[in-house]
């Protein structure tokens, strides 16, 4: 199973639902599940992001704004899902109580992080060292489990595999993320490299694979 498909299961019926995507970037989620007939906003403080986002799906609504104040009244939406984006929030911990804040009773979270391992973690670990805002991410859903504000429905980790025709791929593919790796990747061209090559393991066609552990929490708000 992929975050995708776990994301369809757990809101499924998707036609009419209202869901919210927290820190949707260029609006490829909010894009898939448009398609599967849900009623989509999409929320991120990136200006750029958004622009992308509103013409990669039309039919889906974006607004910017921050994972920590959601400009939407109390019980808004159905559901809603944070996709590799809660390590990139300085209040992890608001950021969730925020989504809590939102949801229709019964509503469920779906919070899909990497974890700090892997060859893919490996390999972008000399670009930008997410360890502590990975762990960051974690504790906070912990602690809001161990509170009693949020009850864990599904946790489950499923390994992202990518690969990638050569190390220039891999450099596009992570700095059209955040555009200011593109100065580390060129002050740290050599070590960047050489992680690159130590972490991928090389497939039958030439191409470098990186695997990602993904962690995936259902959440709901008790």
């Amino acid at each position: 199973m992929d975050a995708l498909t776990l994301i369809r299961e757990t809101f499924a019926p998707l036609p009419g639902k209202r869901l919210l995507d927290i820190g949707c970037g260029p609006g490829t989620l909010a894009k898939r599940l448009v398609a599967d007939g849900a009623a989509v906003t999409g929320i991120d403080p990136g200006a750029a992001a958004l622009e992308t986002a509103r013409a990669a799906v039309p039919g889906a609504r974006f607004e910017a704004a921050s994972a920590e104040a959601l400009p939407f009244p109390v019980a808004h939406f159905d559901g809603a899902v944070m996709f590799n984006a809660l390590h990139h929030v300085p209040d992890p911990a608001a950021a969730l109580a925020e989504a809590a804040r939102v949801l229709v009773p019964g509503g469920l979270l779906v919070v899909v992080e990497p974890l700090a391992e892997g060859s893919f973690f490996d390999a972008l670990r000399p670009i930008e060292d997410e360890t502590a805002v990975r762990a960051a991410a974690q504790d906070a859903i912990a602690a809001a489990l161990d509170a009693g504000a949020l009850l864990c429905r599904q946790d489950v980790t499923v390994m992202r595999r990518e690969s990638f025709v050569s190390l220039d791929a891999f450099l596009a593919r992570v700095s059209a993320v955040d555009a200011a790796r593109l100065a580390t990747i060129e002050a740290r061209r050599p070590v960047v490299e050489a992680a690159f090559h130590e972490a991928a393991e090389r497939e039958a066609d030439g191409r470098y694979a990186l695997v990602q552990p993904l962690r995936i929490q259902v959440l709901q708000p008790a």
